[in-house]
């Protein structure tokens, strides 16, 4: 029979992509998990495997399509649709004259009603929080937006009151990107001062010389998206240095052994697991805001993101739950992400879900820099190049290996005593690396 290889739920905020490369042709064998497209999205670029088996009868997609979850990529023709042709064609026949029986109206469910109120809910709505609930019960007449709960969650993490959204979908559906364009409208419309990216056209710069032009990628152009709305919260930074001469005694002491696993115990390994034993002990920097209901969540469980450098722009891999993780755990999973995002192998599910983030330059250069939150994140741990500086120390110089870090942080939530309280914490810990064990 014929079988469809349709593009599967990647990640639970993305609803398409675009086709970068097609990886089979028609006429081709494929098995079970082989990648027949090579697919972006607004998070990352991954392969995505086949669902089924057999010979690639049509391709229905094409290098630069759009496509939507659910969509259909390939028709695969089975051996046994070769061996059984006509009682496959006599079975699918059948499936359609069931499919296009008609339904009866009395299924013999009752549909429920609102305060005595008959008319039934609207059957595209998909209630999520106890409010919207609230908000239907005490006006029945009250019409909610049509929106699927990874928009409705996009909206409550940027601030929006989903109801206010037009939509541009199928019978007024909202769409991510209805919010996105709702809160860059609201931005621009508020007179706060800041710059928008399309404010203002550019001069023919040819007149002063030779130019190119290339489209921005999607990595590119998510991060210039995400960036801008981040810079609308009040941020801050506050910077400190690091002890880290005991640090690297315990890496170098501790590699060896570490290394047998195939592995690298790096600083940036320890930071993971330092950050979240600062995270647990200062919990508003693992929060997020809602603005729209003046609420914090503060978030149980503990996921670092980590900033890795590749040919596409900055990816953001997280480690999840690296409470339950040690330093050797943490390193093999940093290594095997920060390899997947550089080749092309990360999915979006391996970047979600992120709580704090660590961005370190210190392997290219730099003194310092100011790193910008990620929202719906409050705050980010940015780490410059460590350097050899004369310490005083019990009335004496003395050489030690200094680390700069820099801490960016949500002023809404987290106020400057407490981000040099956090970020002191984090730099003692460096400082005595045995200590976050005891």
């Amino acid at each position: 029979m014929i079988k469809e290889v349709k593009l599967p739920e990647v990640s639970e905020n993305i609803e398409h992509g675009d086709v970068v490369k097609v990886l089979v042709s028609v006429g081709d064998k494929i098995t079970v998990d082989q990648p027949v497209i090579e697919l972006e999205t607004d998070k990352a670029m991954f392969e995505v495997p086949s669902t089924e088996e057999g010979t690639v009868k049509e391709i229905l997609v094409k290098e630069g399509d759009v496509i939507d979850i659910g969509s259909v990529i390939l028709k695969l023709e089975s051996a046994a649709e070769k061996t059984n042709g006509k009682a496959a064609e006599k079975e699918t026949k059948k499936e359609i004259e069931e499919n296009n029986k008609p339904i009866k109206e009395d299924t013999g469910i009752s549909k429920p009603s609102v305060s005595g109120n008959k008319a039934p809910l609207p059957e595209t709505i998909v209630l999520q929080t106890e409010k919207e609930v609230e908000d239907l019960v005490s006006d029945p007449n009250r019409i909610m937006a049509p929106a699927s709960p990874s928009v409705r969650r996009l909206a409550r993490e940027l601030g929006v009151e989903i109801n206010s959204v037009t939509g541009s979908g199928k019978g007024g559906r909202i769409t991510e990107d209805d919010v996105k364009v709702f809160v860059k409208n609201s931005m621009s419309n508020h007179n706060s001062g800041n710059v928008q990216l399309s404010g203002k056209a550019l001069p023919d710069f040819s007149r002063w010389g030779e130019v190119s032009a290339e489209s921005m990628s999607k990595v590119r152009a998510v991060t210039a998206e995400s960036m801008t709305f981040s810079w609308s919260t009040p941020m801050v930074t506050q910077f400190d240095k690091a002890d880290i001469t005991q640090a690297e005694e315990f890496r170098k002491k501790y590699s060896g052994s570490v290394e047998a696993k195939g592995v690298h115990l790096t600083i940036t390994s320890l930071l993971v697991k330092i950050c979240t034993e600062a995270l647990m002990k200062y919990s508003q920097f693992n929060s997020s805001i809602d603005p729209g209901r003046k609420e914090i969540i503060y978030k149980k469980y503990f996921n670092i993101g980590i900033a890795v450098d590749t040919d596409r722009g900055l990816l953001v891999p997280v480690i999840k739950n690296t409470d339950k993780k040690n330093v050797t755990e943490i390193s093999s999973e940093l290594s095997v992400l920060a390899e997947k995002a550089r080749t092309k192998k990360i999915t979006p599910d391996e970047m979600d879900g992120g709580n704090f983030t660590i961005s370190n330059l210190g392997g290219i250069g730099g003194t310092a820099f100011t790193p910008i939150v990620y929202s719906p994140q409050v705050a980010i741990l940015g780490v410059s190049r460590a350097s050899k500086e004369a310490v005083f120390i019990n009335e004496k110089f003395e050489p030690r290996k200094m680390l700069p870090l820099m801490l960016t942080y949500d002023h809404r939530i987290i106020d400057g005593a407490d981000a040099a309280r956090f970020l002191r914490w984090i730099c003692e810990a460096l400082e005595n690396p045995m200590s976050i064990f005891l």
